[in-house]
């Protein structure tokens, strides 16, 4: 898939710190019964690849990430899983938009969104959102670099979400809140989808250009 059929398919990308297997499929049937059917697996707990294989195994209306991706090795890995695209933090040095899977990179600044441009990405995440300007930072973008779109993540949560999606050049967010870490310990499944049903009410965020 491209990424941009990835990121249009749910306002909210759950980004998700799963510690054992064995929560990993109730956890993705909660979110998509909830209306996220994007997840990402984030590459910081030992079971997080097999639990992106369980999810593609069980779980098929789930488009399935990796995140956390902090170099090319990851990326390859990622791809090696199954997984339909992979997140990172920041640019990975010698990446470009050109991999084995799709990869949104993360930038904080102007210099590294230019960098990224350079390496073929249109898509970005920005992170950590609300510490490097958040709302006002992207509308600072949106005029020098027109052809960006992002996936504001880190300090995203219910409260402020909509206010990004507000943005034209936001295609959604990424944010952890729909996936409470005691919830998901306590098997409370309801309240996860209870949680990803708010999160997609947020509605589908302003419509953007098809990446180039």
């Amino acid at each position: 898939m491209r990424l941009d059929a990835i990121l249009t398919r749910a306002p909210v990308i759950p980004v998700l710190i799963i510690e054992e297997l064995a929560h990993a499929v109730p956890l993705g049937r909660a979110l998509v019964e909830g209306g996220l059917s994007v997840l990402e697996v984030t590459l910081r707990t030992p079971v997080a690849l097999d639990c992106v294989a369980a999810l593609k195994a069980e779980v098929p209306e789930a488009v399935v990430g990796v995140g956390t991706v902090l170099d090319a090795g990851m990326r390859r890995a990622a791809a090696e899983a199954g997984a339909a695209f992979a997140v990172s933090p920041g640019l990975i040095p010698g990446e470009t938009a050109a991999g084995p899977v799709p990869l949104l990179p993360g930038v904080a600044t102007a210099s590294e969104l230019i960098a990224g441009l350079a390496a073929g990405f249109t898509r970005f995440k920005l992170f950590p959102a609300n510490v490097v300007g958040g709302v006002g930072a992207l509308k600072a973008f949106a005029s020098p670099f027109p052809q960006a779109r992002f996936c504001p993540t880190g300090g995203v949560n219910a409260k402020n979400a909509a206010d990004y999606l507000a943005l034209a050049n936001v295609v959604c967010v990424g944010g952890s809140w729909v996936a409470p870490p005691a919830a998901v310990r306590a098997g409370d499944w309801a309240q996860i989808t209870r949680l990803a049903r708010e999160a997609a009410a947020l509605g589908a965020p302003a419509s953007a250009p098809t990446e180039g």
